[in-house]
């Protein structure tokens, strides 16, 4: 989709037609969100609160505080947006499909992980939005009073309806897996295409110079580096057995960009969506190849191959 936005970007008022489609399909996103995270899972989740209360503390509380950080300390190095997109990085919850296989491969507790997962995910549609206005103050991007509301008819209230209605639509979302699977995937995907096109019409390839991507990577490097040696270094005082320390691991260091896209062009204008997103972008691929190698050293070869 950045390739694709890079080649062929959608502008002007087609832009801003995009961006309203993208709206609509970002409703059907969380709503789907609510009907596929079953109740059962969540509950569950709560009552594992040595593993969830620290994860939860550790992606809405210290990941934050390191984002903000990290948005302040290259303030002068990256264009301002740019900059803030740290911010927005860092209130994000988890993964939830690669923490997941991760900590898979790795020998974690994959129950532990699709339940912290679903839950953070869960918690990021009420809090995230909120954290980041909260900091990120009297910043262009803060939350104006049309942009809560956009968040609670196009965040909130789909998947509280997907919620409600579990219990008549659950063999339908069972029937229909791959189906939702590729709707998802599709409302990601489009989702990063309308922001990133947003960012090729401002030029962002031209504007963000070699002195910004430096930053940019050099950022996503520190954050990259507190994320998973945090982690770790938490669960362990926490008292966690191996299994659910490497859990908390993939839980605690992964962002999700498939709740960061969609939440960014709820959040921003369409033509700053893209440019807050590079960030995320950059963090989102970075993680997943080192991620693959944690993985690998955490689990020896032939636990893996077993």
């Amino acid at each position: 989709m950045i390739l694709l936005a890079s080649v062929l970007p959608v502008t002007g008022r087609g832009l801003e037609l995009a961006h309203g489609v993208a709206n609509v399909a970002v409703f059907m996103l969380f709503f789907l969100y609510g009907l596929r995270l079953p109740r059962r899972d969540v509950i569950e989740g709560l009552g594992d609160h040595v593993f969830l209360v620290p994860l939860v503390f550790w992606v809405f509380g210290a990941m934050t505080l390191a984002g903000w950080i990290v948005w302040k300390g290259i303030a002068g190095l990256a264009p301002a947006d740019v900059a803030l997109g740290f911010l927005f990085l860092g209130v994000l919850p988890s993964t939830v499909q690669s923490a997941t296989v991760y900590s898979s491969i790795a020998g974690g507790n994959v129950a532990s992980s699709v339940i912290a997962a679903a839950l953070l995910n869960i918690a990021g549609v009420f809090v995230s939005a909120p954290l980041f206005s909260l900091l990120a103050g009297n910043s262009e991007a803060g939350l104006a009073g049309d942009v809560i509301v956009k968040i609670l008819v196009i965040l909130l209230l789909p998947f509280l309806l997907g919620q409600g209605l579990q219990g008549f639509t659950r063999s339908w979302v069972q029937d229909h897996r791959k189906l939702i699977g590729l709707l998802d995937r599709g409302v990601i995907g489009l989702a990063v295409y309308v922001a990133f096109s947003g960012a090729v019409e401002q030029d962002v390839w031209t504007s963000v110079s070699a002195k910004a991507w430096a930053a940019i990577l050099a950022g996503v490097a520190v954050l990259l580096a507190f994320a998973h040696a945090g982690a770790w270094t938490v669960g362990g005082l926490v008292g966690l057995a191996r299994e659910k320390r490497i859990s908390f691991l993939f839980g605690g260091a992964q962002k999700s960009i498939a709740m960061g896209a969609p939440l960014a062009t709820v959040l921003f204008p369409a033509a700053l969506a893209g440019i807050v997103l590079l960030p995320l972008l950059a963090y989102h691929l970075i993680q997943m190849m080192v991620a693959a190698v944690i993985a690998s050293r955490l689990n020896p070869p032939s636990e893996v191959a077993d």
